[in-house]
């Protein structure tokens, strides 16, 4: 689970009248991180199911998640705009509608080919919807301390999605209801979307529209197509024994991300409205900032992942069990998260340092006892505590402590940036180091399994060291108390 977000890069949300019902409303679109964070949480309890009933290869089940996260991430920022211009409740419920019959279609999908194909456009519909809540949030509650509130009940909606979605999964896939439990993690979300379109129609109103700005469409286009060129081959290529035209791929997506770049500034220099701000670049903590999240969320989809098939499929847990034992994450996270945004002011960037450092120790402690876990859940349970304890701490405040070293007039511009490469970095995390954990799975050879798991969290204790490093360098500033904490998505 993937990711940060924000308001529109483009522009900031114009005020609207006070509304009669804000609480309500709040209600309504906190379903949309509700449904994008227990999508992913969910389809992780399920892959190791998936790939048995699909017969799916390793590098699939990486493309089934890593594919729903590229079409976050390309789309992310022009879901943001596009809410600016054709209205943030038509895009709220369009999004709305699209996530849940793409959920729908997943759930339906007859093969692994197509179910990578529909999570990518799921991915897609969340990116049309989600930037559109905070963008709600901010133009309904103008008054500081109910939109503190607002955003506080955000940031719980994320945590509580996490546990519902572990919990949930778990339950789903292992029942027999006529249907593949696996498919039930993706067909419920009809109820719920349904119920959460017919009260969007009803309760939200309409923002006043930006018809000034313009896609970026040649941005999209190319920012889309490098990532999945590189991200593809990142994901077969291993099981394919690395063939040419794999190979040639990745040439082809690294070309690609410098005609981006090089389009990206060009628009600039015309006074354009590009995708992405290269002048950002510019500011050594912007970089700092941006580092640090790149390795951050190239942990937390992998390490799902590698933790998920290493419990279920090596040492034969059974879902509901495995999905009993992550709540233990999603409760660390929750508790963490409301005490980050309450200490933040007093301990800065050294809170998000010892987060950091807790998430380590458990996963050191996870490669160390590995093993044991086969005789008793117990001890796993308390690491994923202690991780999910670090997690919360660093995950709701990152982008506050980054985005200190920036002029205030760019903060906005640099938020959409980071959303975009959270997306991408936790898909290219489940590419990399998911793909070196099933480089080393062998089935059948139990002695494979403890092998790649501790392969798996030992590069994820690397980037977290990175990104530990990267955060120490930022400047030491404290943050503006009197602005919002806008929780990540994870």
């Amino acid at each position: 689970m993937n990711q940060t977000l924000t308001p529109s890069a483009a522009s900031l949300p114009t005020p609207t009248p006070a509304l009669a019902h804000p609480w309500g409303l709040l209600l309504v679109i906190l379903t949309a991180p509700l449904l994008s964070v227990l999508d992913v949480f969910i389809v992780n309890m399920a892959i190791p199911v998936i790939r048995a009933d699909l017969h799916a290869t390793g590098a699939d089940l990486e493309l089934v998640i890593a594919g729903y996260l590229l079409g976050f991430s390309a789309f992310l920022i022009t879901g943001g705009r596009a809410g600016d211009q054709y209205g943030r409740r038509r895009l709220f419920v369009l999004g709305l509608a699209a996530f849940t019959l793409t959920s729908c279609l997943c759930g339906v999908a007859p093969s692994i080919a197509q179910l990578i194909g529909y999570h990518f456009l799921q991915g897609v519909s969340a990116a049309a919807m989600l930037p559109q809540t905070i963008s709600l949030i901010q133009v309904s509650f103008t008054e500081p301390q109910a939109r503190n509130r607002a955003f506080g009940y955000y940031g719980i909606t994320l945590g509580l999605a996490s546990m519902l979605g572990q919990l949930l999964g778990g339950y789903l896939v292992s029942t027999d209801w006529g249907v593949a439990g696996w498919r039930l993690t993706f067909l419920v979300n009809l109820p719920i979307g349904l119920v959460a379109i017919g009260a969007a129609l009803r309760l939200l109103p309409e923002t006043p529209r930006n018809q000034a700005q313009h896609f970026d469409v040649g941005g999209v286009v190319l920012l889309t197509t490098s990532l999945g060129a590189l991200l593809y081959p990142l994901s077969v290529g291993r099981e394919l024994g690395w063939p040419a035209w794999s190979l040639g791929l990745l040439l082809v997506g690294a070309g690609l991300l410098g005609w981006f770049w090089r389009q990206q500034a060009a628009l600039r220099r015309r006074g354009g409205n590009p995708l992405l701000d290269v002048g950002l670049f510019h500011y050594p903590s912007f970089n700092l900032g941006l580092g640090t999240l790149v390795f951050f969320f190239s942990v937390h989809n992998s390490f799902l992942l590698i933790s998920t098939v290493y419990l279920q499929s090596g040492l034969g847990v059974g879902a509901r069990a495995a999905g009993t034992t992550f709540v233990f994450f999603g409760g660390g996270f929750l508790l963490a998260s409301y005490l980050s945004i309450r200490y933040l002011a007093r301990f800065g960037r050294r809170l998000l340092q010892f987060g950091l450092m807790l998430m380590v120790g458990s996963l050191l402690g996870q490669a160390l006892w590995a093993p044991t876990f086969a005789a008793s859940l117990f001890g796993l349970k308390a690491l994923l505590l202690l991780y999910g304890l670090g997690s919360g701490s660093v995950m709701p405040s990152l982008l506050n402590v980054a985005l200190r070293g920036l002029p205030s007039h760019l903060a906005g511009g640099a938020a959409g940036v980071y959303s975009t490469f959270q997306q991408a970095a936790s898909a290219l995390g489940v590419t990399v180091i998911g793909g070196v954990f099933f480089s080393l799975w062998h089935p059948g050879q139990a002695a494979s399994y403890v092998h790649a798991f501790r392969y798996g969290l030992g590069l994820d204790v690397a980037c977290l060291l990175v990104a530990a490093l990267l955060l120490g360098q930022l400047p030491a500033q404290q943050p503006d108390t009197n602005q919002a904490a806008i929780p990540a998505l994870e």
